[in-house]
């Protein structure tokens, strides 16, 4: 209502500005409008500072103050005579001063104005200056085309040029102030509205001011109703801003609309006065030099404004930028790891689905609740970071890693070649090393559900791939944990390889074979002997690791029945090639000490017509050898057969000086984690020393596990010439070893040395 009745009387007196009934009669109804402003200003302003308290109570009987000093010289001006001059000198030199009081106290009273959220500090500090020299410099130019003549016609009508000139600077500094004030006052701050439309009054009244002196320099007195218009107005807008109002107003749209004031009152001076410039050029008027040079002043702090402005903005465009890309990092990554989340996963997944190959592999971490209920949440969070970095070790760039949640992982291994097993054995080399907690050692065992991609398209989702690769995960767990299960579409069939060994009554179980993996001579890579590797896969379908039944065979006292169908069917089919290499066969270390065992293997050497010098055994740490005085004499009595005895994967496990000091083996196999060093130097110096340490107690040394010809020349370089990993050959039937190495024999084993 207050806002319709501003507009209706800014109407009425716009349409009186152009004198349509006589000049005479249109001064006589803007003074009418004046006093009738003035008086409601002050009374409304009154009326309202009887309802507050405080500053809210002060800046506005500051404001009614300036409003009342005008209308009070006005009215002196109007109906007294000259006697009176320092009655009105006086009241209008009150206005600037109670005026820039009362803009004070209200800007104070909203809190802290101009520091800008983002911490621009030095835009805004530069912007904020630009603005007061370009205020300034505008209105300074109507100050200067007012003192072209000593005039009574404009505040503070002392006919005086000092008195007229000082006036002037005071409202300089007024408009200034304010206006500086109410472009750095922000919208969330407290009484906002209130000070733009206390501000635009005062300022409205100042430049009305200042606009019938320049009329009144120029010679146009008709033209003074615009500036009379002015004086009128400016009470109002006095009057809109005493309304209380809620300090913290919601964001409504009239709210938001309230922002386009700092976009527009930098420029509402600079405007006004290129309005005014261009009608005094276009009247015939001259600009004189100092005009000139103020104008060209005003033109080059506005253009270095929009400078800076653009620079701000382009900072905070910037800075928008970084937060949504934090933002999107948030939401698409997992708080505690910073590894991709589930959602991110499932993004990556769907684009490899319609790729091409690639591999998925779910990774849940065996007992975990247990480290939970030891350690604390705390702990377990730091575990869990802990084995997310090394699970990073074992992927590449191409690759994802994601936590999907709580203990689980999600890896996806793009690629055409890659084969799903390979990877689960990295993944289970980078677990095996134990983690330090909170001053503790902890060994971490991880399930492991494994999907291949179909050929061909698919109608399966990623969740549907997900929960497969969950099904063969909870499989593995079910088999015994720390398992890598690969999904078959039968996965619900049961797999239990203790029973299938029982049924097989000393044959083979269904599903049971051996591959084998080539031991090389370096530098020719020249075959010298084959390692048997156990693979089952199970009635429904699923590939069992071999850790995995191994260890439930040896859980149910079936391990020395396993190692002698190995150690059997090893020696039949390396027999039955013809080739002339050694064969190495992994037992489990509880059949040191059992002379069973060695009847067995005296057996077997005699049944396939094999020399008792092929043969190696490697002793595997599914257990750690207990009696290591018996283990030691049965290896002796190995020895004296011709048979050979190797410490399996030394360098993790059980494996460790110690059983080199006890047992008499002749053989050394470095485990394959010795290989996955990042740093080439330290990797040599490391198998220098331990080739160094066999060599001086007479062993054989196999490093396993080289992939790369970077690793190879690093063994090579350190002194051992004996090498396994899949540089030289992947586990594989017998007779893809022969089609490969057939004709690249050597009749030097490990433990037979050359002359």
């Amino acid at each position: 209502m207050r806002v319709a009745l501003v507009v209706t009387a800014a109407l009425l007196l716009t349409v009186n500005a152009f004198a349509p009934w006589g000049e005479q009669t249109a001064h006589r109804v803007a003074a009418v409008a004046q006093c009738g402003a003035g008086i409601g200003a002050v009374a409304y302003g009154l009326f309202e500072s009887r309802r507050v308290h405080g500053v809210a109570r002060w800046w506005r009987l500051l404001a009614v103050g300036a409003v009342g000093t005008v209308l009070a010289g006005q009215l002196v001006w109007w109906f007294a005579g000259g006697d009176w001059a320092p009655v009105w000198v006086t009241l209008y030199w009150l206005f600037p001063v109670l005026a820039l009081a009362s803009v004070i106290v209200l800007a104070r009273s909203g809190g802290r104005v101009g520091v800008p959220e983002d911490g621009s500090t030095r835009h805004a500090a530069v912007l904020t200056l630009l603005d007061g020299m370009v205020a300034a410099t505008s209105f300074a130019i109507l100050v200067i085309f007012g003192l072209g003549t000593v005039s009574t016609t404009s505040f503070p009508r002392s006919g005086q040029a000092v008195v007229e000139m000082s006036y002037g600077i005071a409202e300089l500094v007024l408009v200034v102030i304010a206006a500086v004030t109410g472009m750095v006052y922000r919208a969330e701050h407290p009484y906002r509205v209130n000070y733009l439309q206390l501000g635009s009054g005062l300022v409205l009244i100042a430049a009305a001011d200042r606009v019938i002196a320049y009329f009144d320099t120029v010679g146009f007195d008709s033209a003074t109703l615009w500036g009379e218009l002015g004086l009128a107005l400016g009470p109002l807008f006095v009057a809109l801003s005493m309304r209380d109002r809620d300090p913290s107003p919601p964001a409504t749209q009239g709210s938001r609309l309230i922002d386009w004031a700092q976009l527009v009152l930098p420029y509402s001076g600079f405007l006004g006065i290129t309005l005014l410039l261009a009608f005094h050029v276009l009247t015939g008027n001259v600009l004189g030099p100092v005009v000139v040079g103020v104008t060209v002043a005003m033109v080059v702090l506005v253009a270095a404004r929009q400078v800076v402005a653009m620079g701000q903005q382009r900072l905070l465009t910037r800075r928008l930028y970084d937060a949504q890309r934090r933002l999107a990092h948030q939401v698409l990554h997992d708080s505690l790891t910073g590894l991709p989340n589930r959602r991110l996963f499932a993004q990556r997944l769907e684009q490899a689905m319609h790729a091409g190959q690639f591999v998925l592999i779910f990774v849940d971490l065996d007992d975990f609740k247990d480290v939970n209920d030891r350690f604390g949440h705390a702990a377990g969070d730091d575990l869990l970071c802990a084995v997310g970095e090394r699970l990073r070790r074992c992927v590449t760039d191409a690759d994802t890693l994601a936590r999907i949640g709580g203990d689980e992982f999600a890896i996806l291994v793009d690629g055409e070649t890659v084969e799903s097993e390979v990877v689960a054995d990295r993944l289970r080399v980078a677990l095996r090393d134990p983690f330090l907690l909170h001053g503790s050692s902890l060994r971490v065992r991880a399930s492991m559900g494994l999907v291949r991609a179909d050929a061909g398209p698919s109608a399966l989702t990623s969740d549907d791939l997900l929960r497969q690769a969950d099904i063969s995960m909870y499989a593995g767990k079910r088999l015994g944990k720390n398992t890598a299960v690969v999904y078959q579409p039968a996965a619900g069939v049961r797999a239990d390889f203790p029973t299938a060994l029982r049924s097989a009554a000393g044959g083979v179980p269904a599903g049971f074979s051996l591959s084998f993996q080539p031991v090389v001579r370096l530098p020719d890579e020249t075959l010298v002997a084959v390692e048997a590797l156990a693979r089952w896969t199970a009635p429904n379908g699923i590939q069992i690791p071999p850790e995995t039944f191994v260890a439930a065979a040896e859980a149910a006292g079936l391990g020395a029945m396993l190692d002698g169908m190995v150690l059997r069917l090893a020696c039949q089919a390396v027999a039955a090639t013809g080739l002339d290499v050694g064969i190495h066969v992994n037992i489990g270390a509880t059949r040191l000490g059992n002379p069973g065992f060695e009847d067995d293997v005296r057996r077997t050497l005699s049944t396939c017509r094999i020399d008792a010098d092929r043969l190696v055994l490697e002793i595997t740490e599914t257990l750690p050898i207990v009696d290591l005085a018996d283990a030691a004499a049965q290896i002796g009595r190995l020895n004296a057969t011709g048979v050979r005895v190797a410490l399996d994967d030394f360098g993790a496990g059980y494996n460790s000086l110690t059983y080199l000091h006890a047992l008499p083996v002749g053989i050394v196999k470095l485990d394959r984690s010795l290989a996955a060093g990042s740093e080439a130097a330290r990797d040599l110096a490391l198998y220098r020393s331990v080739v160094g340490l066999c060599a001086d107690l007479g062993l054989d040394v196999i490093a396993e596990g080289i992939e790369t010809p970077e690793q190879a020349g690093t063994i090579l370089a350190a002194g051992c010439r004996l090498a396994q990993g899949h540089l030289f050959g992947r586990p594989a039937p017998i007779a893809d070893i022969v089609a490969e190495y057939g004709e690249l024999t050597s009749s030097v084993r490990p433990g037979r040395r050359e002359a």
